[in-house]
């Protein structure tokens, strides 16, 4: 009996009809003349059980393939996910370094017309001693103050620039492995279409099926 190979995830099977491959005349009876002659097509060679066998090999392979970019193309989306969320993560933390640098600027400008002010009303007032060392302290302690908010706001920033970095580097990594697996993706597809050309609607032997599912179950063990 024989068959025909279907396309990769086809539901049937379709059946081959015997045809004949010597052209023939038909001939009405009646007023013996001659029809328009009909050529049946030449009946299709069987495939080999060596190429049935390279064709179910290459059907599973194919499945694999399309699992495993199925597989590869979620990882990617998770990753996506990730990378946004921390792509708003850094974005926050930015703001913040940029309205906390400007309010230290600001800060930093107030203790200079702080200390520009004392200067004026020592010339202009004649302080005594004791109260310039008031406004002296009191500028010196405000200056010291600001010593260890600009210390930590640089080692934020630091931080902060390492990460966006690092945030940069999987972006593109990201981004190639994108391309490699869109790459992927298109050789899938090449490989089911020169299944089709190769292995699709092609006659074999039931016989030859047979005696494969045999040794594929044979070889699963």
């Amino acid at each position: 009996m024989k068959r025909l190979l279907i396309t990769l995830f086809a539901a049937a099977i379709l059946p081959v009809f015997a045809q004949s491959t010597n052209p023939a005349v038909k001939v009405d009876p009646k007023n013996n003349k001659v029809s328009r002659p009909v050529v049946d097509k030449p009946k299709a060679p069987l495939m080999t059980r060596d190429q049935l066998r390279a064709c179910f090999l290459r059907q599973d392979a194919d499945r694999v393939e399309a699992e495993a970019i199925k597989l590869a193309q979620a990882a990617q989306a998770e990753d996506r996910k990730d990378l946004l969320n921390l792509k708003n993560e850094l974005a926050a933390r930015g703001e913040l370094l940029t309205t906390n640098l400007a309010k230290m600027k600001q800060d930093r400008e107030d203790i200079i017309k702080f200390g520009e002010e004392v200067k004026a009303r020592v010339a202009k007032e004649k302080l005594d001693k004791d109260e310039i060392k008031k406004f002296q302290d009191e500028y010196q302690a405000r200056a010291a103050a600001m010593d260890p908010r600009i210390d930590e706001h640089n080692k934020k920033k630091d931080v902060y620039l390492a990460d966006s970095k690092a945030f940069d580097a999987r972006v593109a990594e990201h981004n190639l492995k994108n391309k490699t697996l869109d790459a992927r993706a298109e050789s899938y597809l090449d490989s089911l279409d020169a299944w089709k050309a190769d292995c699709g609607n092609k006659a074999y032997d039931e016989a030859d099926e047979i005696a494969l599912k045999k040794e594929r179950a044979a070889a699963a063990k």
